[in-house]
């Protein structure tokens, strides 16, 4: 590795980077040049594994405020105190109706999709701030815009992140640091089978009012096969971050696939209770 060519890179940091959205940016970043892409994710042997693929890897856990320290001071020793930008990109979804979140499991839910985000983006905002330029780039979703019956616990956690998002971009006008959204819908990820996981494990759906439900929910998610309609490679949402961090005015808002602008739309133009039976049916349709 050439260390002269090293420091002339704008340093990146990505959370989530074990498969899906995450690890396909890293890389393809990497590729492109320009960049030193620091490949972060929550379990140490995917971290070993994406350094043995050539990324240059750390471990950070969103859920936990010593590893995203840890892993911020080892990320600037390494950079000499620079940062360009971070993609807060790390997160999952927490299936399961609304009355049968317990209070720890929405909790957790937070933890990583927004609190853990929100410490990450706190402690390199000072190194923007003294360079005078960044970049913070935030994967939210469309389930950020609209909600589905039985993601109550992702969909408040993407929409609390719009609304921190939001006021973090004013809060940083004029301070050289951009903020950008990026909304995808269906993209192709582990983001089902970890889903499954969840849903196992924080979910009693036998003591469940919506027992005979949840039996076809855990069918959907459990399947391998059939993705979700207009499903997009990670690749769709690669082009939204370049944008994100090249362009000289990025946008505040990035919409990935077809569902993403049909939902914002709909959302605009119809009434409540008109959106109410579109999603209420599109959520009967994904769970048959």
């Amino acid at each position: 590795m050439n260390v002269c060519d090293e420091k002339n890179k704008k340093a990146v940091l990505i959370t989530g980077c074990s498969s899906g959205i995450g690890y396909s940016v890293a890389k393809e970043l990497a590729k492109r040049g320009g960049y030193r892409v620091f490949a972060t994710a929550r379990q140490q042997k995917d971290v070993d594994r994406l350094n043995a693929e050539g990324l240059e890897s750390l471990r950070l856990d969103l859920a936990d405020s010593n590893s995203i320290q840890f892993a911020v001071t080892e990320l600037l020793e390494r950079t000499g105190g620079k940062l360009f930008a971070l993609f807060n990109n790390g997160a999952y979804g927490q299936p399961g109706a609304v009355e049968d979140l317990s209070r720890e499991v929405l909790r957790e839910q937070f933890e990583i999709n927004l609190l853990g985000t929100h410490e990450l983006t706190c402690l390199v905002l000072p190194v923007m701030r003294a360079q005078g330029e960044g970049r913070i780039i935030q994967n939210s979703s469309v389930l950020g815009l609209i909600t589905l019956k039985f993601r109550g616990a992702y969909n408040a956690s993407k929409f609390a992140l719009e609304g921190l998002t939001d006021t973090l971009r004013m809060e940083l006008k004029g301070s050289g640091i951009m903020v950008s959204l990026i909304e995808p819908g269906p993209i192709t990820s582990r983001f089902r089978a970890n889903a499954f996981a969840a849903f196992q494990k924080n979910i009693d759906s036998e003591n469940s009012p919506h027992q005979q439900l949840y039996h076809s929910v855990e069918k959907r998610l459990a399947s391998e096969e059939g993705e979700a309609p207009f499903t997009l490679g990670p690749e769709a949402v690669l082009k939204r971050v370049i944008h994100a961090l090249e362009s000289e005015h990025p946008k505040a808002r990035y919409y990935v696939t077809f569902p993403t602008y049909l939902f914002a739309f709909l959302r605009r133009i119809l009434p409540v209770g008109l959106l109410d039976r579109i999603l209420i049916r599109t959520s009967g349709f994904e769970n048959r």
